[in-house]
C-alpha cells in the first residue's frame, strides 16, 4: 500500500453509521409501498435504492468533498485525492422488492484502486460486517475468520446469477450443475456482499459468480481476505474490482473449486 497516511478508521466509522442510517430507512419502508422500475428487460431499481443512495452520498459529499463517488445507481466521480467511496445501497434489491428478507448494504472506500476498509450491513439481522486493510474483519465488532473446511464435499456454498442469465445460461448452469454434485450444498441468497461477508464468518465455505460489478464486491472481498480467506477470478487469477468474475473461499477448497469451475485455467494464479 502507498506510504501515504490513511484515516482508515475514522473512514470506517463514518461508513458504518452510513450504511445503519441508511439500512434503518430500507428496513422501515419494507413494511410499506414502494415503486419498483426497470432498468433493462430484468433489471429493476426501486425508489428505495436512491433513497438510501442519497442519504449516504450527502454525507460523504458533506464530510469528505474531495473524494470521489462511484455508486451503483449512476454516479462516477473520480475525485481529486485518490480516495473513492464505492457504493451499493441496496445489494439484493430483487429480493427487497419482494419482500424477501436478504439484502444489505455496501460501502467501500478505496485509495489509488486499493480498498483500504469497508462495511457491510444487513438491517433485518442488524449485523455489520467491516474490515481495515491490515487490520482483520469484525462482525458487530467481534474479530471473525473463514471456516476450517478441507474438503469441497464437506462444503457449504453460494453462488449467484446475473440479471443477463438469458444471455449466457449455458455456462452459468454448467458450472452449477458441476459444483452441485461436488459440494455438500448450494444456497443462492441473492446478495453477493453478504454471500462474501457470509464465507468471512465461516457461515459458508465458498461463493462463486460471474457478472458482478465493483459495487457488489468491493467491500465483501477485503472482509474475505481479512477474515483470512482467497478471492480470486474464477481461473486463480489476481482479481480485479471491475473483472468479470469472482471466486472467494477460505483458501482451503479454493484450489478444488477453481477446478470446478474453470479446470483449463491456466495463468498467474493465487494460492
Amino acid at each position: 500500500m502507498d506510504n501515504q497516511p490513511h484515516n482508515a478508521q475514522i473512514f470506517l466509522v463514518d461508513a458504518i453509521r452510513m450504511a445503519r442510517r441508511a439500512g434503518l430507512v430500507l428496513k422501515n419502508r419494507l413494511k410499506t409501498d414502494f415503486e419498483i422500475e426497470y432498468k433493462g428487460e430484468v433489471d429493476l431499481v426501486t425508489e428505495m435504492d436512491r433513497i438510501a443512495q442519497n442519504i449516504i452520498v450527502d454525507e460523504i459529499r458533506a464530510n469528505y468533498p474531495g473524494h470521489g463517488i462511484l455508486a451503483e445507481e449512476g454516479i462516477d466521480d473520480k475525485g481529486l485525492e485518490g480516495y473513492v467511496w464505492i457504493v451499493d445501497p441496496l445489494d439484493g434489491t430483487t429480493n427487497y422488492s419482494h419482500r424477501f428478507p436478504i439484502f444489505s448494504v455496501s460501502i467501500a472506500i478505496t485509495f489509488r484502486g486499493e480498498t483500504i476498509c469497508g462495511v457491510v450491513h444487513s438491517p433485518i439481522s442488524e449485523e455489520t460486517f467491516s474490515a481495515i486493510k491490515g487490520e482483520g474483519a469484525s462482525l458487530n465488532g467481534q474479530s471473525i475468520s473463514v471456516s476450517k473446511t478441507t474438503d469441497l464435499d464437506r462444503s457449504l456454498l453460494a453462488t449467484g446469477f446475473p440479471y443477463n442469465i438469458r444471455d449466457n445460461a449455458g455456462a452459468i448452469l454448467d458450472r452449477f450443475g458441476r459444483m452441485a454434485v461436488q459440494a455438500q450444498g448450494i444456497r443462492r441468497c441473492g446478495s453477493a456482499a453478504l454471500d462474501l461477508c457470509f464465507v468471512a464468518c465461516g457461515r459458508l465455505d465458498g461463493f462463486w459468480e460471474a457478472g458482478l460489478k465493483p459495487w457488489d464486491i468491493a467491500s465483501g472481498i477485503l472482509i474475505v481476505e481479512e477474515a483470512g480467506g482467497l478471492a480470486t477470478d474464477f481461473s486463480k487469477m489476481p482479481i480485479t474490482l471491475d473483472g468479470a468474475s469472482v471466486l472467494a473461499s477460505n483458501r482451503k477448497i479454493h484450489r478444488e473449486m477453481a477446478q470446478v469451475l474453470n479446470p483449463h485455467a491456466s495463468g498467474k494464479r493465487k494460492d
